[in-house]
């Protein structure tokens, strides 16, 4: 979707009607239209995460053109320092931020058990799929873990479907052990395989494994052919497909442990009254999820929007059962990560 038609298609049209009446939001569950939300009126603060390539900040432009009454101060920052300095704020008895969009959810978890979001209304957390339904933050967009491999060098019979044979494989592989995502990752191993475990998985890993800054680098490494496979976000192949139609990777996907786990984008309100969940709720239409999915690859967690082209249905993937909000505590990834020689 071209940025100008997003933006006319959240632009104002005219009178707007108000929401349906609850019970049939509820009895949709699914991605409402921005034409059957109420105008934004007010001045909110949201701190923003920073990430995807400036795409969030096209989002919350439309919102504004849309809605010309609403003043919508932003400030941008990691997404962990803001989690840490939303909590600090609030036990200095200051609340600076009405909404936390965050690209993490291990620091959405970090303000939930801080005990600062408000609890969401039930037809709003009823559009969401099925796993992604928390009473505190609504999770935006998701992403999965996957093994991006180069398609001249593996089969996909040859790729083992669980993460953790991945250590015993003579398999090259591609890493970013100081990433973000790739420390979620581990953390959800830890959780799901325990601390013995991940700590001789990475271990074996690190014995075949080569380093990249990011995991964009993991992806075009595997491409070039430098290593076999790689760990990766699904949407860096994505992207990378989509500016280079032949390029010599694809991805596969290991089945119910850490290796295919959904993270996620989330927000959550830290203030009282209508507007901040409003606002909310624009973030989970069909023409924001739409925009995500076709413009970042991002997975649309809205019952009723497509996924991105190249990424099968989230029905077809077999992620872990996984809290999500229980991936915000780092320390004890980063811990076992220095003590096993990769960090």
């Amino acid at each position: 979707m071209q940025r100008r038609a997003f933006l006319q298609s959240l632009a104002v049209v005219g009178a707007i009607g108000l929401f349906p009446q609850r019970r049939s939001l509820a009895a949709d569950a699914k991605a409402l239209s921005v034409e059957q939300l109420p105008p934004l009126e007010g001045d909110l603060t949201l701190y923003l995460g920073r990430g995807e390539g400036g795409l969030y900040e096209k989002v919350l432009d439309a919102i504004r053109e849309r809605n010309p009454k609403l003043n919508l101060q932003i400030r941008r920052g990691v997404t962990a320092a803001l989690a840490n300095t939303i909590v600090a704020e609030a036990k200095a008895g200051v609340r600076r931020a009405d909404l936390f969009w965050a690209v993490d959810s291990g620091a959405i978890g970090l303000v939930v058990d801080a005990g600062l979001a408000r609890r969401l209304p039930a037809d709003l957390t009823g559009q969401l799929k099925a796993g992604f339904q928390y009473p505190r933050w609504a999770p935006v967009t998701g992403r999965v873990r996957t093994l991006p491999y180069n398609t001249e060098r593996l089969t996909p019979e040859q790729i083992p479907d669980s993460v953790m044979a991945l250590a015993d494989s003579e398999l090259s592989i591609g890493w970013a052990p100081a990433y973000a995502s790739f420390q979620s990752f581990v953390t959800a191993m830890r959780l799901l395989e325990g601390d013995g475990a991940t700590a001789d998985w990475l271990r074996g890993v690190s014995r075949r494994a080569k380093s990249y800054a990011g995991e964009l680098g993991v992806v075009m490494g595997v491409e070039r052919g430098e290593v076999d496979l790689g760990f990766a976000n699904h949407y860096y192949t994505l992207r990378l497909k989509a500016g280079k139609p032949d390029a010599k990777v694809d991805l596969a996907f290991t089945k119910g442990d850490a290796g295919c786990l959904v993270n996620a984008s989330g927000v959550l309100a830290l203030s009282e009254g209508d507007l901040p969940i409003n606002f909310i709720r624009y973030l989970l239409t069909r023409e924001v999820q739409s925009y995500l999915a076709s413009e970042a690859y991002e997975i649309p967690l809205v019952n009723g929007v497509k996924p991105p082209a190249g990424l099968p249905p989230l029905g077809r993937i077999s992620p872990p059962e996984v809290d999500l909000t229980r991936l915000a505590d780092l320390r004890p990834t980063l811990n076992l990560m220095r003590n096993a020689g990769v960090l």
